[in-house]
């Protein structure tokens, strides 16, 4: 019975590859979000075609960036580029740890690190870095915690699914296995549901990017995209004032190079949130962790 559900989740998985790789080369959507959108339909099969027809494939030529400005639609965005990079970087940390026979600790510890290395590090950071002036140091800054609190929620979904299913499943401990590509699958789609809420409150508070829409040459984003941290500038001279706007630390004439007008309002219509204070971020990071480490106890084994 579990061996015939697996079956036909790969193969419905393999038709979903096919089906995205061939119709998301015309969807509008920035590069690294269709890399990733790829990845995760690799990773979650149907599901993944489904988040990609409903979040961002738009029903009309020239639609993509109303389409994709409605909230859930971003933050399903958000979410799902969170997945893809961490997904590969966890992926990867499982193989090795079945291939080295690490204890459970060392295992959990190696997902982690090159989950959140390889979604900071490249997912957010270096893919992402466009988005505040072209700087990879100052993205790996304007990123770090934003790709902290989502990975948490992701981890805390994944480890206790993986460590329930596992023992049940004959032979998910082994990578050259289809039942342990089938476990780590279910597990990605648990922490994705369990990481959307931290989405929403990261995109709410303009501290993570949602769907994209790349203009007809390949350039000029519009969407929501985080706006930096504001940067200390000086005053400026009264004779450069008429006409221009300064938002978010950032001369503007009209509209904003990210998307954003100037006044506030994100391309798709919706306000942009107010970046929360130290104490709120601070706050939220050890919400973050709570359920990560709730995720620990309730799979069990690592802490007895």
């Amino acid at each position: 019975m579990a061996e015939g559900i697996m079956y036909a989740w790969f193969a419905l998985t393999a038709l979903s590859v096919a089906f995205v790789v061939i119709d998301i080369p015309k969807t509008p959507e920035s590069g690294v979000l269709k890399w990733a959108f790829v990845i995760l339909v690799i990773f979650t099969g149907p599901l993944g075609a489904f988040f990609y027809v409903l979040g961002c494939r738009e029903p009309l030529k020239g639609t993509h960036a109303e389409y994709v400005s409605v909230r859930w639609r971003q933050v399903l965005g958000s979410t799902m580029h969170c997945a893809a990079g961490d997904g590969l970087g966890i992926f990867a940390g499982a193989v090795i740890g079945a291939v080295m026979h690490l204890s459970p600790w060392s295992d959990l510890g190696l997902e982690y690190l090159l989950g959140f290395s390889f979604g900071w590090g490249y997912f957010q950071a270096f893919a992402m870095k466009d988005m505040v002036g072209g700087s990879y140091t100052r993205s790996l800054k304007e990123t770090f915690i934003p790709e902290l609190l989502s990975m948490n929620l992701l981890m805390a979904g994944m480890v206790p699914t993986m460590r329930f299913l596992m023992p049940r499943i004959e032979g998910a401990n082994d990578p050259t296995t289809p039942a342990f590509w089938f476990v780590m699958s279910m597990a990605l789609i648990v922490g994705f549901a369990l990481a959307y809420p931290m989405n929403w409150w990261l995109v709410a508070r303009n501290m993570k990017h949602g769907m994209l829409t790349i203009g007809p040459e390949g350039g000029g984003h519009s969407g929501h995209a985080p706006e930096p941290a504001p940067e200390p500038t000086p005053e400026p001279a009264p004779e450069h004032g008429a006409g221009h706007a300064s938002v978010g630390g950032h001369e503007a004439s009209g509209h904003e190079a990210s998307g954003h007008e100037a006044g506030g309002h994100e391309a798709g219509g919706h306000e942009a949130g107010e970046r929360p204070g130290s104490g709120t971020v601070l706050a939220m990071s050890g919400l973050s962790f709570a359920i990560f480490f709730a995720g620990l106890w309730l799979a069990g084994g690592f802490f007895g």
